[in-house]
């Protein structure tokens, strides 16, 4: 599904990522963890399209990418919605290939699905910050990508709103066969929702830790497994990263 080969990427003398390999399954849900500013958004926009790696390639399905597509939704951290449209208006804005009552037809399922049909007529203002995440949510859904890119969708939201849209995210994505490649530098959060974590050094970034997450039935913060795997991984950022959750 998606390759990346030797991928670097500097800015100026500055060389943030150096020489990612790495293959993500499809239907797989990747978490890219690691301290601030080490390079995982720079990493997640080059898998978008937004930026060119200096040296290496990334594909999707076997092709080169080089500009942003419709094959790859990307939900950011700060909401990105059009102040000036209503929830409905900005569900409706990426479907600009159907008629006007078609795209209206999408938009309103998918604001259904992240359970804001009561506000499809509401402007981002009057709306929380889950709110508005499950708005952005639903738009970069609407057109149906095959990848979703997440780039700390959470990060700016409180603790008890953050958990529940946590939990939300994984109700939303158990109707969909979506690859997902989800930014964050919460130990917490990557185990809770991912199948795969991949740890990213300090600059210039680098993968050097690996751990597939197998939790038996529903996923919470007390469960046996779920402890284990984040006392292991914690373990592993502290030491090399010096990561303290």
């Amino acid at each position: 599904m998606i390759k990346c080969k030797d991928v670097t990427k500097k800015f100026g003398e500055l060389e943030v990522i150096q020489g990612i390999n790495l293959h993500i399954e499809k239907g797989e849900f990747v978490v890219l963890l690691g301290p601030s500013g080490c390079g995982k958004s720079t990493f997640l926009n080059i898998i978008a399209g937004f930026e060119q790696p200096s040296t290496g390639s990334i594909e999707v399905n076997g092709k080169e990418v080089n500009k942003p597509g419709k094959d790859r939704g990307f939900v950011f951290q700060d909401y990105s919605l059009f102040p000036w449209k209503t929830v409905l208006g900005n569900v409706m804005s990426g479907l600009s290939e159907k008629s006007k009552q078609e795209k209206k037809a999408v938009a309103m399922d998918y604001i259904q699905r992240v359970g804001l049909e009561r506000f499809a007529n509401t402007f981002p203002h009057e709306l929380s910050g889950g709110m508005k995440q499950r708005v952005s949510i639903a738009r970069a859904l609407a057109y149906d990508p095959e990848i979703l890119l997440m780039d700390e969708p959470f990060g700016a939201l409180d603790a008890q709103t953050r958990k529940l849209m946590q939990q939300e995210l994984l109700r939303i994505l158990k109707d969909f066969n979506k690859t997902i490649v989800f930014v964050t530098h919460s130990v917490i959060e990557a185990v809770y929702l991912a199948d795969r974590v991949l740890v990213f050094s300090n600059l210039p970034s680098q993968v050097i830790y690996e751990e597939n997450i197998k939790i038996e039935g529903e996923r919470n913060y007390l469960n046996d497994d779920f402890l284990e795997y984040r006392k292991e991984i914690l373990y592993y950022l502290d030491s090399q990263t010096g990561i303290r959750e």
